[in-house]
């Protein structure tokens, strides 16, 4: 009896944008083409047009994509909290896809779920009593943090555990006398009273600090309490 072939999953631009971020994901950014995408769905690469017109609709996809793994912030509740969340979110997603973060802000995201991302975010300041300006300066002020922690974390030129033995190496190549500022920073690390570390959350706090205080008062009632 002949074995029954289980059918193919059809083509669809959902099943082809989740296929291009794998392939982002294990071969990076500058393997995703039509052709290496068209193998990995083992189709023609001219049947991907029926679904992305082309390689800029395709990243505008990819990059919705991922922007619809970050948490959207709560409208009308703790606002500092849900844009820590947002914030930390966004770093945990950019991580998982390392290629992502240099695209997305290299580009007009205008994808549905970054729309409803950057609406929820203003609505969530909003509500707690920015302006508009203010509103998105603190949006893009907390962005720029993520994106660049993060672009630096996924650089850096060596690993967390091996901070101690770099500043070690490094040490003795500063000119004797010179930098006694770095070189006590370096000693700190090297004696491990500094592990070195640096997280998100230090300077998140810290601006999410600095923009409560740009927030008018809140209205009173009569008896001095809050409305």
């Amino acid at each position: 009896m002949a074995r029954k072939v289980k059918p193919r999953e059809p083509l669809s631009r959902s099943r082809v944008l989740t296929a291009a971020v794998a392939l982002a994901d294990t071969e990076g950014l500058g393997a995703l083409s039509m052709r290496r995408l068209g193998e990995a769905l083992g189709v023609e690469a001219m049947s991907l047009y029926k679904h992305v017109a082309n390689k800029e609709d395709l990243l505008g996809g990819i990059v919705d994509l991922v922007v619809g793994e970050m948490a959207l912030p709560a409208i009308g509740r703790d606002w500092k909290a849900a844009m820590r969340r947002r914030a930390i979110t966004a770093h945990e997603v950019l991580r998982r896809h390392p290629w992502a973060t240099m695209l997305i802000v290299s580009r007009a995201n205008v994808g549905p779920a970054s729309l409803t991302y950057v609406d929820a975010t203003i609505g969530c300041l909003r509500a707690a009593g920015f302006s508009w300006a203010l509103a998105d300066h603190a949006w893009n002020a907390i962005d720029s943090l993520v994106y660049g922690f993060t672009l630096q974390q996924l650089n850096f030129p060596f690993a967390p555990e091996d901070y101690a033995r770099m500043a070690e190496h490094f040490l003795p190549t500063l000119p004797a006398g010179a930098y006694p500022h770095l070189r006590g920073l370096s000693q700190e690390v090297i004696d491990r009273r500094h592990d070195g570390l640096h997280a998100l959350e230090f300077g998140l706090d810290l601006l999410l600090d600095g923009l409560e205080r740009l927030l008018p008062p809140a209205p009173t009632r009569g008896d001095g309490g809050p409305l």
